[in-house]
């Protein structure tokens, strides 16, 4: 298809609709434009708004075998190649306010050499970033650097959570150290964390990899490299990723420890009382029998001298209890 009537773009609630310019701008589609395909247009589409769904399920412009993937519930990045086209799933970190950035938002997207159509449900950041460039002039010139600029921009904002869950991780250890125990929960959350980017993360590594080793015909050798690049840096995000992990073991690990060590020298204190006040709880017990004959019992200062004994019975217990180090 050489050329595309705007009107068959017009989708009212449609988050952006344009055209790449070829030099780093974009141009507004117009209903009565003839797009020439030189250049992609792009559609990008909230697949829950009822034009968007109803524009996706009839339009001659995508492949039938797509419509259910850009709005369907498919979560696990992947691609598929589909005649000149490519179908990606990809995740992206979850920046939206109040959502917590491991609970990952889905972007779709479908290119050719024609045309882009993203979708999403939720806010994907990373598609302002793009947006941004080309309202500036700098943005992708054609299909290829649009997905490399999407998939840099995404491994941008996981590298920068990695390094937040790192940074956390360091102050847990300095506070274990200084034998602080965190919060209930916050070791575990950073744990779930952790494995939710783990899980994920490395299929998108994959769908990386796969982009910059095939041939596709809308992508040129330099976007291939470039994807190449962005596939070893999430990599290398994945060995942090791992690297946090094990840290986090060997951190539980040290948390339960310390708070071992702790029931245990609370426990040996209530031993140790319980060891110095014995005698005298067996004195006390001993003269506290209502029988007849109990030594003093006829003596007016017997009981201040019970008393005084049972005083210098716990200091001679507490100084033997120090002889040997117990205390």
């Amino acid at each position: 298809m050489e050329i595309i009537e705007g009107r068959a773009l017009q989708v009212s609630d449609a988050i952006i609709s344009c055209q790449l310019d070829g030099k780093g701008g974009l141009i507004p589609i117009d209903d009565k434009d003839v797009i020439h395909c030189d250049r992609p247009c792009w559609l990008h589409l909230n697949y829950t708004h009822r034009e968007s769904a109803e524009w996706l399920s009839s339009t001659p412009l995508i492949p039938d075998n797509v419509r259910d993937a850009l709005g369907g519930d498919s979560l696990r990045p992947r691609v598929n190649r589909l005649g000149d086209g490519t179908m990606i799933t990809l995740r992206s970190v979850n920046l939206n306010s109040e959502s917590r950035p491991d609970q990952l938002v889905v972007i779709r997207v479908f290119v050719n050499g024609k045309l882009i159509v993203s979708t999403r449900r939720r806010k994907v950041f990373a598609i302002d970033e793009i947006l941004t460039d080309l309202q500036n002039g700098n943005g992708p010139v054609d299909g290829g650097s649009w997905l490399v600029e999407l998939c840099e921009a995404l491994t941008d904002h996981t590298g920068e959570f990695i390094e937040q869950l790192h940074d956390k991780i360091i102050e847990l250890e300095d506070a274990v150290v200084d034998q602080q125990i965190p919060q209930r929960g916050e070791l575990a959350l950073i744990r779930k964390q952790l494995i939710v980017m783990r899980r994920y993360m490395a299929p998108q590594r994959d769908v990386y990899a796969r982009l910059a080793s095939e041939r596709l015909p809308w992508m040129s050798d330099d976007d291939r490299r470039r994807m190449q690049d962005i596939a070893d840096r999430l990599g290398r995000g994945l060995d942090d990723l791992d690297a946090c992990v094990a840290r986090t073991a060997v951190l539980a690990d040290e948390i339960s420890s310390v708070l071992a060590d702790a029931m245990n020298r609370r426990t040996y204190t209530m031993s140790l009382l319980a060891m110095l006040f014995l005698p005298t709880t067996f004195l006390t017990g001993l003269f506290g029998v209502n029988l007849g004959g109990i030594p003093g019992g006829g003596w007016r200062y017997g009981f201040p001298f019970f008393c005084l004994l049972l005083l210098l019975l716990v200091i001679a217990v507490a100084w033997w209890l120090r002889k040997r180090k117990w205390l």
